[in-house]
């Protein structure tokens, strides 16, 4: 068995989040921490998509802000992270929906899959 593979296995503490997809808009609440406080922030967005695996498994997150664009890269086991919500569940072809970011206003717009 590979050695890196074994110890990720092992060491490296696995949170159980709900399963989400490239299209689905959830929420991530992130704890941050400013010199001696610490508080809650969430970031809302769409997925454009989930990579890697396991421990090394990462998603991106696109939201608008005003008229900017704003993604965010997530490390899945950031200890950081307090917890996921689904908002929508989205109805996309594609794993990678990178053709999000050349879009605006309704034509950005992904269909919603029934739960």
């Amino acid at each position: 068995m590979d050695l890196v593979k074994f110890v990720q296995d092992e060491f490296v503490p696995r949170k159980d989040f709900p399963d989400f997809a490239a299209g689905d808009t959830i929420t991530i609440y992130y704890k941050i921490i400013e010199g001696a406080k610490e508080r809650v922030q969430f970031f809302r967005g769409i997925v454009l998509q989930r990579r890697g695996e396991a421990a090394t498994e990462t998603f991106t997150i696109r939201k608008m802000s005003g008229n900017i664009g704003v993604e965010r890269i997530f490390p899945l086991n950031l200890p950081t992270i307090e917890k996921i919500e689904i908002n929508k569940k989205g109805k996309v072809r594609r794993a990678r929906i990178f053709y999000q970011r050349d879009r605006t206003g309704k034509a950005a717009r992904i269909k919603e899959r029934r739960m």
